[in-house]
């Protein structure tokens, strides 16, 4: 089997995140894609929102798609959320699978300062899905034959403006799935 690895706060879950999975998706040919929400971020301020919320959330967003789930393996373990030890926990899980970490165009220049980024490259390719506005980046001192490139219609969504435009009470309604704009309502999360 053939499954993508989408990692991220999804603070919160957008459809833009959605659609950079459906594209690898598609262009890879994988049979799912596991959505892991980080429990503790480690290349960025801690979340706004609580981990449990955010799997919520990415729960509630993946539930339509059949090739979508949510996974809770990074908020079982204790620490930093690092790609490395959640790629290690899932390798032997799935041990005959082939794994595709996902990541934007954006994020991927980012990956030599990972925890161990062999290790990274040792247990899965890297998906690299292009993100409107960013320019396709090079790697060189990391394996090539690791590293795959997605192309598609993407959509210029961030998590910061969803977050910004609840603050100012604008409508998040077609940035984020109904499902989860229900639950950031409800719960009053962002505000």
């Amino acid at each position: 089997m053939k499954i993508g690895l989408m990692g991220g706060t999804f603070d919160p879950i957008h459809v833009g995140h959605l659609r950079a999975a459906e594209n690898a998706r598609e262009a890879l040919g994988l049979d799912r894609v596991w959505f892991i929400p980080a429990a503790v971020p480690p290349h960025r301020a801690g979340p706004v929102s609580a981990a449990l919320d955010r799997y919520a959330m990415v729960a509630l967003a993946t539930a339509a798609n059949p090739a979508f789930a949510a996974s809770d393996v990074e908020l079982l373990r204790d620490g930093p959320s690092y790609t490395a030890d959640t790629l290690e926990t899932l390798r032997a899980l799935v041990p005959n699978d082939d794994l595709y970490l996902i990541v934007g165009s954006d994020t991927f220049p980012e990956i030599r300062t990972w925890k161990d980024p062999e290790r990274v490259f040792g247990q899965c390719r890297v998906a690299v899905v292009h993100r409107p506005g960013d320019m396709r980046a090079e790697m060189p001192d990391l394996p090539a034959e690791r590293v795959c490139w997605v192309e598609g219609a993407g959509l210029p969504i961030s998590a910061t403006e969803i977050r910004r435009r609840i603050r100012e009470e604008h409508s998040i309604r077609y940035l984020v799935p109904e499902a989860v704009a229900d639950y950031i309502e409800k719960r009053g999360l962002y505000r």
